[in-house]
């Protein structure tokens, strides 16, 4: 059978890999961000944008325009390519492109738990949830008191239910403890991801493992300089922290210590890629962090899409 490999190679993913090819080619180009640059109103935005794949998603939409349905409809735009995708998709890629959502279900949980907590409309706070995020029984989250009860009415049904084993107590919910639930959540999101794409192999373990490890260790930082200051102990930062990453296990010890900026960027800059990070960062000043962690991740793509695409 030998010079027959050609017959079924990529038979599951060729159709999908064309697609996604396809969405590259529509991305906004540099010369297309110029331009947006030089809008001065909503319409002018909605006009340059009529000439790229966004056009047919804004089209109808009547002036004038606000920010917000400009956000909708090119979320809408992401939302349909994402289905299109998942409902073509076999395995393993269709449980793959599952775990991208699970984020989003994260953080629909807990804007609509805080929302209900600060007495916000539900409705309201549905309208504000990412669309990727959305499950069948989310609107009824609001009647849960504690983390046993999220679970048992809401939650248990859901594919975040595994992720729930640490989280579910009899505390009553309050902004801490629902901090601590989103922090716990996505430790058993992101380990689970990356031992799902560990398993896989190939080129899916060796790019998707080092972006989540990255993510992981983003998260540490941001946890540790989120909790200076509070009454959440030294034990209970470390265990909030992802078991893997650069970071893991030594760095994790050094974070969980930090009780300033400062000493969260001395044991940063001890590991190489985070270095040119904190370096953006004047000392004592934690503001511009997430905007010099997400150039990073933005770069981390980009080479990715360079080099397999």
């Amino acid at each position: 059978m030998y010079g027959f490999e050609a017959l079924t190679f990529n038979i599951h993913g060729g159709y999908l890999e064309a697609i996604v090819r396809g969405h590259r080619s529509g991305l906004l180009t540099t010369a297309d961000y110029n331009n947006l640059s030089q809008c001065e109103t909503l319409d002018d935005i909605k006009m340059h944008l009529s000439a790229t794949e966004y056009g047919p998603y804004l089209q109808n939409e009547p002036s004038p325009l606000h920010t917000t349905t400009i956000v909708e409809k090119c979320t809408l735009k992401l939302v349909d390519e994402y289905k299109h995708m998942l409902s073509q998709a076999t395995e393993p890629l269709s449980t793959f492109l599952e775990y991208i959502t699970y984020g989003h279900m994260i953080d629909n949980v807990v804007l609509i738990v805080t929302g209900t907590l600060h007495e916000r409309d539900v409705q309201e706070l549905l309208e504000k949830c990412h669309p990727l995020g959305m499950f069948d029984s989310i609107a009824t989250l609001a009647v849960a008191q504690n983390m046993r009860e999220l679970y048992r009415l809401v939650l248990v049904d859901t594919p975040l239910a595994p992720y729930f084993s640490e989280c579910i107590t009899s505390e009553d919910l309050d902004d801490m403890n629902i901090e601590i639930m989103r922090n716990t959540l996505y430790k058993a999101y992101l380990e689970d991801f990356y031992n799902f794409c560990k398993k896989l192999g190939g080129a899916t373990a060796e790019i998707m493992c080092d972006l989540l490890a990255f993510e992981a260790d983003r998260r540490a930082v941001n946890i540790t300089i989120n909790s200076i200051g509070t009454e959440l102990t030294r034990d209970d930062r470390r265990k909030l922290y992802s078991n893997f990453g650069l970071l893991y296990p030594y760095g994790h010890e050094e974070l969980a210590v930090c009780e300033d900026i400062d000493q969260v960027r001395a044991a940063m800059e001890k590991y190489p890629p985070y270095q040119s990070i904190f370096a953006k960062i004047s000392y004592g000043e934690s503001q511009m962090l997430d905007k010099a962690f997400y150039e990073e991740e933005v770069k981390s793509f980009t080479m990715v899409c360079s080099l397999h695409m």
